[in-house]
């Protein structure tokens, strides 16, 4: 093995363990809001520090390889795509880190009725599936897999284009704390760009392995 292919496999590695502890912060977050546990929201907050110093590990790592070895081909498209994952994962993590913020500030339970109204749970579940969909694709190559994110994204979208509406009929009720309200759009808008940013890191998945730059195409549904 050369010394490109090493560091190569060491960045596949790197960029691997930086996935699955988004996913973990963001599976964090659905625990801690639905059992509405504080110190799980702490817990996420301290480890927000160990994500911004993966990202900064990987980012200096691509600039080296990039620099010391002039990849080609492949092992080019795959480090550009990483620098790209990278930046999208730390900002996953940015947004899972200020879901947690959202739940400390509010310091007290959200009624879980509420939350299912306002379908916080399902947006959840998607960018949590969404987001083992993007680590299984990268990890197995699988351009199907990463492309199984796009229409899961749209779910996303619908219910947080929906979300206002919902407000202002659940509002109607005198004894809704529109506080409460306010809180969970605040949670709704941070899992819609975690889907905007899952769909991101499928397409660098994708252009890595096709060489296709699937944003510029109006057309992302799986074939």
């Amino acid at each position: 093995m050369s010394h490109l292919d090493t560091e190569l496999r060491l960045l596949n590695e790197d960029i691997l363990e930086l996935m699955y502890k988004v996913i973990s912060q963001l599976e964090k977050c659905k625990k801690a809001l639905l059992e509405f546990d504080i110190e799980l929201a702490e817990d996420i907050n301290l480890n927000e520090k160990r994500v911004d110093a993966m990202e900064l590990s990987i980012d200096r790592h691509c600039e080296n390889i990039l620099a010391l070895f002039n990849p080609v081909a492949i092992d080019l498209r795959f480090v550009l795509a990483a620098i790209k994952i990278n930046s999208d994962l730390e900002r996953l993590g940015d947004h899972a880190n200020s879901i947690a913020k959202y739940l400390m500030e509010f310091g007290e339970s959200i009624d879980s009725d509420l939350i299912k109204k306002m379908e916080v749970d399902v947006m959840f579940d998607n960018s949590i599936e969404m987001l083992h969909h993007v680590s299984n694709a990268f990890i197995n190559e699988d351009t199907i897999q990463a492309r199984k994110v796009f229409s899961m994204d749209k779910t996303l979208n619908k219910i947080h284009k929906e979300s206002s509406a919902r407000i202002k009929k659940i509002s109607e009720d005198k004894d809704v704390d529109l506080q409460v309200l306010l809180y969970l759009f605040s949670i709704i808008s941070k899992l819609e760009r975690v889907g905007d940013l899952s769909k991101n890191t499928a397409e660098e998945i994708v252009f890595f392995i096709e060489a296709k730059v699937l944003k510029h195409k109006k057309d992302q549904s799986v074939k």
